[in-house]
């Protein structure tokens, strides 16, 4: 009788990708999944995430496949590192470029010392109220959804921490940050909120999340590289365990 052997993926891995630009979560998780299934021929492979990007948003993302699945909790209870652009002095719908700009504001008073002192008002824990558009869900409904049909719907205030904020560069009208941060923290959201603060409403630019736990970016592979690895390891045909 044949010993029947399990695929790696199968057996659970754990992969480090840098999600492109545009591309949704479930556009990585679908292409990875195609592309492990088609190199190995498989029939179904489960593959999960721990932890949404934003389609404008790039960065680390975590994808476990197989019996690795399991752990997709833990990992996603991680913090989180971000660096974002913040644009002052005006405001978006959606608090970045997916909207188009609806209100500006003067940003005159705006300093670089002002701007460190409000960022340090924000460590610790917080209450944030996620964006009107996000996955959130309220009634059954995504709230982007209710967004999108011009309905206005505001989930309740959920807590946030702040582990650390850094100012890495004043440019005005744009600010850049690096934020450590717990679970569940909206970024976009926290550029509302640094905007409000300031007296000058701001939305995000861009974002990278650079880091999950002790998972940093610089570990992270993009799709060409995860393509060229699959094919090697087809060919060593030591993908079996």
């Amino acid at each position: 009788m044949k010993e029947e052997r399990e695929n790696i993926f199968e057996r659970g891995e754990v992969l480090l990708f840098d999600k492109p630009v545009y591309w949704t979560s479930f556009d990585l998780v679908n292409k990875v999944r195609i592309m492990i299934r088609e190199t190995f021929e498989m029939k179904k492979i489960k593959v999960g995430h721990a932890g949404t990007l934003d389609p404008l948003a790039t960065g680390l993302m975590i994808l476990c496949t197989g019996k690795a699945t399991k752990k997709i909790e833990e990992y996603s209870g991680m913090d989180k590192e971000y660096v974002a652009e913040i644009y002052l002095g005006a405001t978006t719908p959606s608090y970045d470029l997916e909207t188009e700009v609806e209100t500006s504001y003067p940003t005159g008073h705006i300093t670089a010392r002002l701007v460190k002192k409000t960022l340090s008002g924000f460590i610790g824990e917080q209450e944030q109220i996620p964006p009107v558009f996000s996955a959130k869900l309220v009634r059954g409904k995504r709230l982007y959804e209710y967004a999108r049909r011009g309905i206005k719907k505001e989930a309740k205030p959920v807590k946030v921490n702040y582990r650390e904020i850094k100012l890495i560069e004043f440019r005005m009208p744009v600010i850049k940050v690096k934020v450590l941060c717990s679970k569940g923290t909206y970024i976009r959201a926290f550029a509302r909120d640094i905007g409000d603060a300031l007296g000058s409403g701001a939305y995000l630019l861009s974002l990278v999340r650079t880091a999950i736990g002790p998972f940093r970016i610089e570990e992270a592979m993009n799709l060409e590289k995860f393509d060229f690895f699959l094919k090697q390891l087809k060919q060593k045909e030591n993908y079996f365990v």
